[in-house]
């Protein structure tokens, strides 16, 4: 299996940790271990006590009883446990998918939700979101990009980089669609429980059947990147199983200390949430500003959930203008051509707390 360079990452490697202000971070503001554990009295004093040896392969079940709180139907025995969201994209694209399978793939994506299963040697259709539809999939479409081939449907909802909520009525229909048609869902919802009006959250795909397999992570709406830990949460035992047998080949098991820690998080991931949404508003007053004032450069699409948008420049080209600006006023955004986007879009990011700082830094750069 051979894999090219994954362009984002290779694009943040050059600037990630030497440039002043991230305007196109995905995940929402960190914070220290010692800031997590005051969360939660006693915490710090059990933190201390973690055994540091091997865990558990499919994670913790204290850890695994934490997520199932996420879902209306899921048991421990449903959820394994990864490091991180990639592994578990990783490990169900070899265990599910084989050469010349049919996948069909939410677009733009990031990048390894379609070009490991293509590694396979799997056939790719990408499903396009697109602006002029305020970035909504059309249902139509997906039932003409089938083929008698066809074995999953691999969609991201909240949605990166566009901050696009699917409606519950195309959300249902979907999942109906998946199993009349005997097909995998693999739903990406790193993004869940970051929806700007909490009436709007989905329902977790898992909890629709079997058909369904649920990808979480800590990194995005709760912050914790850091931590490395990720899930996927299926009703699907063959599927699991199958998962879980791979895993012997990546990271056998997890870091002891980031479960422990995830799942103090995750008991709290209320107060997490609502201090990441709360820094996610402030930041989309300041952006909706900043676009009203620049209208005639951008065009913006307001996101409904998750911690990013993705505006679109409207004169010159948006790989030169992210150059530029990052050169001359250290400032990063995320050229869309890294999503394989033409259409001179870039990835802006609402999660961080310095983000008025960083469009400061920007408007002077627009006025010179």
């Amino acid at each position: 299996m051979t894999l090219p360079p994954f362009k984002l990452e290779r694009y943040f490697a050059q600037y990630e940790f030497n440039t002043e202000f991230l305007l196109c971070s995905s995940d929402c503001e960190a914070m220290s271990i010692a800031d997590l554990l005051a969360l939660e009295p006693g915490s710090a004093e059990k933190f201390q006590s973690t055994w540091l040896g091997y865990t558990e392969s499919q994670g913790s079940p204290a850890l695994r009883k934490e997520i199932c709180n996420l879902y209306s139907s899921m048991q421990p025995e449903n959820i394994l446990v990864h490091a991180g969201a990639e592994e578990a994209i990783y490990l169900f694209m070899h265990a599910m998918l084989k050469e010349n399978d049919h996948v069909i793939v939410h677009a733009p994506h990031y990048q390894s939700l379609s070009e490991v299963a293509k590694g396979i040697g799997c056939q790719i259709s990408p499903w396009l979101a697109r602006e002029e539809n305020g970035w909504a999939l059309d249902l139509d479409e997906l039932r003409h990009l089938m083929r008698t081939t066809t074995k999953a449907v691999i969609i991201n909802t909240p949605h990166n980089p566009t901050g696009y909520l699917m409606s519950r009525a195309d959300f249902d229909e979907l999942n109906k669609f998946v199993q009349e048609k005997k097909l995998i869902l693999f739903c990406d919802e790193v993004y869940r429980e970051s929806e700007y009006d909490p009436a709007d959250r989905l329902p977790a795909a898992c909890d629709y059947g079997d058909h369904a397999v649920s990808l979480g992570v800590t990194s995005k709406t709760y912050g914790l990147a850091g931590l490395r830990i990720g899930w996927i949460a299926t009703q699907n035992k063959k599927i699991y199983e199958k998962m879980a047998s791979l895993k012997d080949y990546t990271t056998i098991c997890n870091s002891a200390p980031s479960e422990f820690l995830s799942e103090v998080a995750l008991r709290n991931r209320q107060k997490l949430i609502d201090r990441n949404l709360g820094i996610i508003q402030n930041n989309l007053t300041v952006i909706d500003n900043l676009f009203a004032r620049y209208s005639s450069l951008f065009n913006w699409v307001r996101p409904k959930a998750g911690s990013m948008g993705f505006p679109k420049l409207l004169k010159g080209d948006v790989e030169k203008f992210c150059d530029d600006l990052v050169k001359k006023s250290g400032v990063l955004l995320l050229p869309g051509t890294m999503y394989d986007d033409s259409r001179n879009h870039f990835r802006l990011g609402l999660g961080r707390e310095n983000l008025p700082q960083a469009v400061e830094r920007l408007e002077g750069y627009l006025r010179r």
